[in-house]
């Protein structure tokens, strides 16, 4: 059992100095910086009413309406950067979730919560907004590398999420593809192209990871 131990929505705000060419101080545009909700929310095809997405073009859709991090990771990671003040909603995440990695879940898994049903879609791919939100040039790489990337979930069914509630495995069309075992083809931790070619005709797999890995 999966329990949602706390949920995140961020708003788009712009920071940094436009003139400054040192890549972790550049102005961005980002809702990436998230704020708990000790609420219920509502979940629908675009993820948490609430949660706003500036780069539409990368982030957003129904395919990735909520990432999904694994509260466990943090404590890897206050061990690694001791100095960075690394809580729930660090990485973006818009659940933070006890009870599950991502070896212990898989690409189409559907989970419910009340009448909210969720579908892992692919893991999520760190990109440089990691490091630049946390001052730390190396962080995007190190969650590549580590496999600490978390995970995106389409809405089947629109419904409410709830801090401290469960979410039940419901359906797992694909126990042999995890999300970790995802993350090792597309890193080339796994080359097999048969492989490959498994993961891409996944029905499930969102298009982007479709068209990535074609």
């Amino acid at each position: 059992m999966i329990t949602i131990e706390s949920i995140q929505v961020g708003k788009v705000v712009t920071e940094g100095d436009p003139d400054t060419r040192d890549v972790l101080s550049r102005q961005w545009t980002s809702a990436f910086r998230k704020s708990r909700v000790d609420a219920v929310v509502s979940a629908n095809e675009l993820g948490i009413v609430g949660d706003q997405v500036a780069d539409t073009k990368n982030h957003g859709g129904p395919d990735k309406a909520i990432l999904c991090y694994a509260s466990v990771h943090y404590r890897a990671w206050a061990k690694e950067h001791p100095e960075l003040e690394l809580t729930p909603g660090g990485f973006g995440e818009n659940l933070t979730l006890a009870g599950a990695t991502e070896s212990d879940v898989c690409i189409g898994d559907r989970f419910q919560s009340g009448d909210c049903v969720l579908e892992i879609s692919q893991p999520r791919q760190p990109c440089w907004k990691i490091a630049r939100r946390w001052q730390t040039k190396s962080m995007t790489k190190e969650v590549a590398q580590t496999g600490r990337t978390g995970w995106y979930v389409r809405v089947v069914s629109d419904g409410q999420l709830a801090p401290g509630a469960t979410m039940a495995l419901q359906l797992r069309p694909n126990p042999e593809w995890t999300v970790a075992r995802a993350n090792d083809v597309l890193y080339g931790r796994e080359v097999d192209r048969m492989s490959v070619h498994a993961l891409m005709n996944l029905p499930q797999l969102s298009r982007e990871w479709q068209d990535a890995l074609a």
